[in-house]
């Protein structure tokens, strides 16, 4: 297909699966780390405004969907195509999209690995805001996600704002 580099040996693909790639092994060993030195429930420090809490969430986000890893492990790996289908017809010189693409896809992979070896996805960093108010637990996947879905509506606003700067067919 013409456009399309879905080895990866060229810049575009390199820069897609480098940056998947990292956040996959980033997160896996991570979660490995607080799986082996950690209990669950257990904090370290044990107080603080950042702590590292090993949180098991068999749900997805905030703790939703809790107890149903065959559904979300499905929209997923759904999630995941939709995003090889946007990639597919990217620019090769887009480095905002290939990037914002790449932090969700190794997000996505990330998470999927724990829901289908452990049945949880493991969660870990705690951030207490006030007292004992703290936002739900996450991981290196969930901030690759984020800041990817961040990245990725800024490529979409700056695609439309291009293109509504100059129509299709129209000179300026």
């Amino acid at each position: 297909m013409p456009g399309v580099d879905w080895n990866g040996s060229g810049r575009r693909g390199g820069i897609f699966l480098f940056i998947a790639a990292f956040v996959v092994v980033v997160d896996q060993i991570s979660k490995l780390w607080v799986r082996s030195h950690l209990l669950p429930g257990e904090s370290f420090p044990e107080v603080g405004f950042l702590r590292l809490t090993y949180v098991q969430n068999t749900g997805s986000a905030f703790g939703l969907f809790a107890n149903q890893a065959f559904l979300l492990s499905l929209i997923a790996i759904v999630g995941l195509v939709v995003i090889l289908l946007f990639y597919r017809y990217l620019s090769e010189s887009n480095i905002l999209g290939n990037l914002a693409l790449g932090l969700v896809f190794g997000g996505a992979v990330g998470n999927l690995i724990d829901r289908l070896r452990l049945g949880y996805v493991t969660d870990f960093i705690d951030v207490r805001l006030w007292h004992d108010f703290h936002w739900p637990a996450f991981n290196v996947a969930d901030s690759a996600i984020t800041v990817g879905t961040i990245a990725l509506a800024c490529f979409i606003f700056l695609a439309l704002k291009k293109e509504n700067g100059h129509p299709s067919g129209a000179r300026s």
